[in-house]
């Protein structure tokens, strides 16, 4: 076996060096947020125990905690089915060229380069002077719209690039509808890319700040009620739901990895199964 170079060493602290940059705060606050009752919002800590994960059960004097994560929770599913069906409706459309298609693409993608808080800005006054109530299951639904259906389109679109036209022609061949097409062929195929599209669509909009910080109205998400507490609440209460909103998000990640594993293996027991002719 031959001796791995230097540089190999070298490449691999530099991306040790980095995982340490990207999640050593993240890490931070998680030990934090074990601290004693006595314990602070620095180091070093003094004792350890869950009791500020128990505090953040109770009832807080500053901040709406479980209602603010209940909106972040519907408002990142709500955007998560409306990016999903819509990328797959424009995914669709984009097939075939049609007049103003690469006007329209460049609009949608457009809204990525935009800066956040200046969509955040434009939406909250298009709402307002239609006379129409800044709140988060409206005018934040829309504004986050903005950031999830780019990432939507350019993965369905990348998606559709590569789909073979054959499994669509032979549908038709027996006789199947184009809606027929669509849901037996067409859905099934690329399923795997569709979850992809969804946790796309929560997860930017469970963490959503600047997009949502003007057209949130009255009630806070989750991402906004953090940022208030950090000028309110001194003790490690904070950390806790630090901890335990990256531990829900690495959940929601989880769930759908393992969904696209049980696909998987499913898909491929079915082919194995069409193979032997069962």
């Amino acid at each position: 076996m031959e001796p791995r170079p230097k540089s190999f060493y070298i490449l691999s602290a530099i991306f040790g060096l980095f995982l340490l940059f990207l999640y050593g705060p993240t890490l931070t606050i998680a030990i934090l947020s074990f601290q004693g009752p006595e314990g602070g919002l620095t180091f070093p800590m003094r004792g350890t125990s869950l009791n500020w994960f128990r505090e953040l059960f109770q009832q807080q004097a500053v901040g709406d905690i479980w209602g603010s994560f209940r909106r972040s929770l519907a408002l990142g599913l709500m955007v998560m089915v409306t990016t999903v069906v819509v990328s797959v409706m424009g995914g669709l459309a984009f097939r075939k060229k049609f007049a103003g298609s690469g006007l329209l693409f460049y609009l949608v993608i457009a809204s990525l380069v935009i800066p956040s808080i200046l969509v955040s800005l434009g939406v909250g006054l298009i709402f307002s002077q239609a006379g129409l109530p800044i709140h988060w299951a409206g005018s934040g639904f829309g504004s986050q719209l903005t950031w999830t259906l780019p990432f939507g389109l350019l993965i369905m679109f990348a998606v559709f690039n590569r789909f073979n036209g054959a499994y669509e022609e032979a549908a038709r061949d027996q006789g199947a509808s184009p809606w027929q097409t669509i849901r037996h062929v067409v859905l099934p195929i690329i399923a795997p890319s569709l979850i992809g599209v969804a946790l796309f669509g929560f997860t930017l909009s469970y963490d959503e700040f600047a997009r949502t910080l003007l057209t949130a109205g009255s009630y806070n998400t989750l991402p906004l009620e953090i940022y208030g507490m950090t000028t309110n609440v001194t003790t490690p209460v904070i950390f806790a739901l630090g901890t335990l909103t990256t531990v829900f998000s690495f959940g929601i990640i989880g769930v759908f990895l393992v969904t696209v594993l049980v696909m998987n293996r499913r898909r491929a027991r079915a082919g194995s199964d069409a193979g032997r002719g069962v």
